[in-house]
């Protein structure tokens, strides 16, 4: 092929997500060659939705190395886990030093890691690149978190941040995060913050339904109405659109099986917290409410034998629910930064946090006006421990907390289950408490294990006393 004729990228994996952003690449003018393992794939996207465009087919991985102008870029959609492994070892032998090889898939950071290291001896350079947005968001601008080796990224920014989402300024969602497993462990934490604002919006629509009695007609003007303020955000619109259709004249939402399924991000970042030592109880409650409503049968057994309380108080409303929603939704960002810090601190990636909440202001499934006070939160603090030791962010905090702790009581009163509701709360509570009872924690490790324990009068110095004297 001719130097003019060559390819600005490979994609290999035409799965709904590789086609739509080989798709998103040619609209903006790029030439993409595309690649998938099992033939027949490539030869029907070529037909179907790539027909008439410029996007051009490999049969090989050696034919798509082949149609790829140097320095070779190759971007891989597949299965997360072995099959990139698989995809990479492949890819290799055909590549020459300083080729880029880009991992989209939700790959765990670790892998990332470890791939870069191994890469970067091989001089291959190698990105682990978040992708959010779904399909739509593929099709037309996802929010897009590369990390790995910064040499790639003068090569790669200009295609990446051209099929980017654009903020309302034309800003593109679309930065570089940090070195190695950087990219993914950001797109890591953004699921589970994800995870934590789906469980918010679930026990909100489960207070309004069982303990208000509001219908879902009722309930869709509810979240439609409040998309139009604070809490704008991709999903509380679209579950004011879940609410409101229907089939065959029934609200669809009430045919779907109260049974959650997961892909493991969630849980990814809540083992993640543990291991970091980062308290992350909204989004870990979020994970495990999904694996209790996979308990379905064993629910409807225990609601036939458990009884709960006696009816709702009557002054349960609405509007204190959105300030609970508004305030806990805070917390759950707070935690997921607070996680990001410290990962960043401990790998030294240097991530600006102001940066990642760009990222996310459009595009992906987190998206909402509520990033942008977050983003000014780092940025006029770039150092700030705590979302919720910013002035705007402790003020809202302030403003939503007498109905957030009204509206939290009523659900428990209620018998409504709001493990995330609660659990922010908690947090809250916890954070702002100058003196906790870990104090008298410490004397029952030492009374039993003599683990030891330091003074409230300051010093390194560890105590042991003989309980039992």
């Amino acid at each position: 092929m001719s130097e003019q004729s060559l390819c600005d990228i490979g994609l290999i994996g035409l799965a709904v997500m590789g086609q739509n952003l080989i798709l998103n690449m040619n609209d903006r003018g790029y030439r993409v060659a595309a690649y998938n393992r099992t033939g027949s794939v490539t030869t029907a996207f070529l037909a179907g939705e790539a027909k008439g465009t410029k996007i051009v087919g490999a049969d090989s991985l050696q034919a798509l190395v082949d149609q790829l102008a140097s320095p070779r870029k190759v971007m891989l959609m597949v299965k997360a886990g072995k099959a990139v492994d698989a995809v990479i070892e492949q890819l290799l032998p055909l590549l020459n030093d300083g080729d880029i090889i880009i991992d989209g898939g939700n790959s765990n950071y670790e892998d990332t890691q470890r791939r870069s290291l191994a890469l970067q001896q091989k001089n291959i350079r190698f990105v682990g690149m978040g992708v959010s947005g779904g399909e739509e968001g593929a099709r037309h601008g996802p929010s897009l978190m590369p990390g790995g080796d910064i040499n790639a990224w003068p090569e790669i920014k200009e295609l990446f941040q051209a099929i980017a989402a654009k903020t309302e300024q034309g800003e593109p969602c679309c930065e570089w995060v940090g070195k190695n497993g950087a990219g993914h462990f950001v797109k890591m934490v953004h699921n589970g913050i994800e995870y934590g604002d789906m469980q918010l919006i679930c026990e909100s629509y489960h207070f309004m339904k069982s303990a208000l009695n509001m219908s879902n007609d009722d309930m869709h003007h509810v979240f439609a109405a409040w998309d139009k303020g604070a809490l704008n955000s991709y999903l509380i619109e679209i579950t004011a659109d879940i609410l409101a259709h229907k089939t065959d004249g029934e609200h669809t939402v009430d045919r779907i099986l109260d049974k959650a399924g997961q892909k493991g991000t969630g849980k990814w970042t809540a083992i993640n917290a543990l291991d970091f030592g980062v308290p992350l109880p909204l989004i870990t409650e979020a994970v495990f409410s999904r694996f209790l409503s996979s308990l379905k049968s064993e629910r409807v057994g225990a609601a036939k034998k458990l009884k709960g309380p006696g009816p709702l108080p009557a002054n349960a409303t609405v509007e204190d629910l959105e300030q609970a929603l508004l305030a806990s939704r805070t917390i759950s960002y707070a935690q997921g930064f607070v996680l990001i810090q410290r990962a960043a601190e401990q790998f030294e990636w240097d991530i600006d946090l102001a940066a990642v909440a760009q990222l996310w202001r459009a595009g992906c499934i987190i998206r909402s006006a509520f990033l942008t006070d977050i983003r000014a939160a780092f940025t006029n603090n770039p150092q700030l421990q705590n979302l919720l030791l910013d002035d705007h962010f402790a003020k809202l905090i302030d403003n939503a907390q007498p109905a957030w702790r009204k509206a939290t009581c009523d659900a428990l009163m209620a018998g409504v289950p709001v493990p995330a509701l609660a659990s922010a709360l908690c947090y809250y509570d916890g954070y702002r408490t100058a003196t906790l009872p870990a104090n008298l924690l410490q004397a029952q490790r030492d009374y039993f294990g003599a683990h030891r324990y330091q003074l409230q009068a300051g010093g390194d110095d560890t105590y042991h006393t003989e309980w039992q004297e």
